[in-house]
Order: C-alpha cells, then structure tokens, then sequence
C-alpha cells in the first residue's frame, strides 16, 4: 500500500488561500465572468475604482465580507473568536487577490485566446484552493464561515444551503450590475459564471479524494481547536 504523504493541515490553509485568490485573479482577468460568490465584490471594485483608482478587488472583498460577518452574527445572536479570525483569513485573501491582479495585469489579456487561457486555468485553480481550505480546521473566509454557521444553526442541509447562497450571490449581483451600470448590463456575470457553477463542486469533490488519496492531513498547531 502506498504511504501517503504528511500535509499539516495549516500547510492546506495557506495553499488554499493563495491558490483561491490566484485561480480568483486568473478568472477575474479572463473577463468571462467570475464566480457567483466574487461576483457582488467585483462590481463593488469595478463601480468604486473608478472614481477611486487605489481602489481594489481586494479591499472590495474586505469590505463585503466583512459585512456579511456582521449579518451572520447578528443572525446567531451571539460572537466568537472564530468569526473574528475569518476577516483575518479574508485580508489573507485580499492581499494575494491583489498581488496576483497586479502581476497577471502585465500579461495582456486582449485575444480571446489569452482570455480562454485564463479562464480555463482560473476555474480549477479556485477548485483546487477550496478542496485545500476543506481539509483545514482554521477559520475560512466569511462566505464559507456564513453557510457553515447559519444552516447549523436552523438544521439546513449545507448542500442545498451553499447553493441557495450562490443562487442569492448570483441574483444580488445582477442587481448591483444593472443599479452601478444600467439595465442589461452584465458586469462579472457572464457565461463563464454560469460555467463555473457546474463544474466548481464536481472539481472540488475530484481534488479532495486526490489529497485524500495521497496525503495524511495532520495538525502541527493546536490553533483550529483553539478556535
């Protein structure tokens, strides 16, 4: 039987933060849409840069998450460390979010070819980021940290609760497109959100057997029990 390779589980939280916020970049650039969870941030960042320039992907991210941490805890009526923890893992997030848009930003990304290459390196890379952060006991992101706290509290099934989420991300972003860019217009929803939707579980159930199959997640810390 093959030995399987130890990962630390904190090594898996730094691997899927980073490669999250890469495959994020990859497909923001792409310019086919982003996905459904993203999407109302990244119209925060296109509206709002253009009349402030300094203005990021990233600190649209901050800002939004940082929001829908507040509702969940107003929703449990009640606060913890943890919550606190996952704006943490959100500014992580942000500030690879923008490193990565600032170094592929230099590639042009002005043929439909590049852009193909981008998407189609962009969505299984946000896959591969997500099956990482499965496989860690440290606080993720508000969106995933929202969906876990809330259907636990009401007993929702998290399955059908995650894509009632996304479903609400996708309507929400819609919205904001047409409210900051007129009505039709489809900012950061497109055919590549639509795309990514059907294939981002499937791929991250394929990833997540992968590392299970070759590697042993152990804690190096005590922190994720801590929290």
């Amino acid at each position: 039987m093959k030995k399987k390779t130890v990962m630390y589980t904190e090594t898996a939280y730094v691997l899927g933060v980073v490669i999250l916020a890469l495959g994020t970049a990859f497909m923001a650039l792409a310019n086919f849409g982003v996905s459904m969870v993203v999407a109302p941030a990244y119209i925060i960042y296109l509206k709002i840069s253009e009349f402030l320039p300094f203005f990021t992907f990233g600190m649209a991210e901050y800002m939004l998450q940082a929001c829908i941490i507040v509702v969940m805890m107003l929703i449990l009526g009640k606060f913890k460390v943890r919550y606190l923890l996952s704006f943490v893992t959100t500014i992580f997030y942000g500030l690879a979010l923008d490193g990565f848009m600032l170094l592929l930003g230099n590639i042009p990304a002005d043929t439909i070819i590049i852009r193909i290459i981008f998407y189609i390196i962009g969505v299984p890379l946000c896959s591969v980021g997500v099956a990482f952060m499965f496989h860690t006991k440290l606080p993720p992101a508000a969106y995933e940290m929202f969906v876990a706290e809330v259907s636990k509290k009401f007993g929702a099934n998290i399955t059908k609760f995650k894509t009632c989420y996304d479903l609400v991300s996708c309507v929400v972003a819609i919205l904001m497109s047409f409210i900051f860019f007129g009505f039709g217009s489809f900012k950061g929803i497109n055919v590549g959100t639509v795309i990514c939707a059907f294939l981002n579980g499937p791929l991250i159930g394929i990833f997540g057997k992968l590392y299970e199959k070759n590697f042993e997640f152990k804690d190096k810390t005590t922190l994720g029990d801590r929290f």
